[in-house]
């Protein structure tokens, strides 16, 4: 196996391209070398990108935030302006693994590493998130639930990476929540996720919303009937008991040690009503 360590966007490009699909991009590798340990990949080549200036901040522009595919989860939290404008977002983030692995890890290397039970990417989703690619092609972006394709297999094509992950500047009146249900407190995976945005028009009633979940079917859902559950409402019990409901119809999940169907899909409606009346809370307080 050979390890590379490139400087620039381009370079990994020329790597990755004289691997011939035989190599593994690299952001944070908690993630893969986990998988490599485990005998599940044996790439040649070992692509890291970390060391690649234009993929390893947090650049704020008139129209939103592009967070680089080498930018650790925890300096996510780190960042006042990313925080204030999509709290949801980073709390999921902030969730991935130890303080040690936060050092490490990444959304983008969590995202392609397309774990149905993956933490920022229900949240990432909600938030409406693009995930600007970089290839043998050129440049082109993608929303982010079009790139998980099964577990542990993604869209991008061969010598494909994620740059960045692009969040747009919330409308206002908007905010996000994320949480999950874990047997454990800290250092487990989630059993479900859910990531809910929304917005609120004069009245306070939610003009807009998008709602998400994780680890309740092969990939990240998108549940627009739990999002049409409570446009139009003031988030009173009836739009409460309609989202609940339609998050646990669209579960689609499998019973493992962790948690059976059943437990799955009654959780799912009980995270997205509390999900929403945080995501609520925060949009009215703006």
């Amino acid at each position: 196996m050979h390890y590379m360590r490139p400087g620039s966007v381009a370079e990994a490009m020329d790597i990755l391209a004289a691997a011939g699909g035989n190599a593994a991009p690299m952001a944070g590798g908690t993630d893969l070398l986990v998988r490599m340990k485990g005998g599940f990949v044996e790439p040649e080549v070992v692509v890291d990108l970390k060391a690649i200036a234009e993929l390893g901040g947090i650049v704020e522009t008139r129209d939103g935030f592009e967070i680089g595919a080498a930018v650790p989860c925890a300096a996510l939290g780190e960042s006042a302006a990313l925080r204030a404008a999509w709290p949801g977002v980073v709390e999921a983030a902030g969730l991935i693994g130890s303080k040690q692995i936060q050092g490490r890890c990444t959304i983008a290397g969590n995202l392609c590493n397309a774990s149905p039970a993956a933490d920022s990417v229900p949240a990432l989703v909600a938030a409406g998130a693009r995930a600007m690619i970089v290839g043998p092609g050129g440049r082109r972006e993608a929303r982010v639930e079009d790139i998980p394709a099964a577990p542990g297999r993604t869209t991008l094509g061969r010598g494909e990476i994620i740059a960045a992950i692009r969040l747009a500047k919330p409308a206002p009146r908007s905010a996000d929540a994320y949480l999950r249900f874990t047997p454990r407190t800290e250092m487990d995976i989630a059993v479900v996720g859910i990531g809910i945005s929304l917005t609120l028009d004069a009245d306070g009633r939610v003009a807009a919303a998008r709602v998400a979940m994780g680890a309740v079917a092969p990939t990240v859902l998108l549940v627009a009937e739990a999002a049409r559950a409570i446009v139009g409402t003031r988030l009173d019990e009836a739009a409460l008991a309609d989202l609940a409901a339609a998050c646990s119809a669209a579960c689609r999940p499998i019973d493992d040690k962790r948690g059976t169907i059943a437990f799955r899909t009654k959780i799912a409606g009980v995270l997205a009503r509390r999900a929403a009346v945080i995501a609520y809370g925060r949009a009215e307080a703006r």
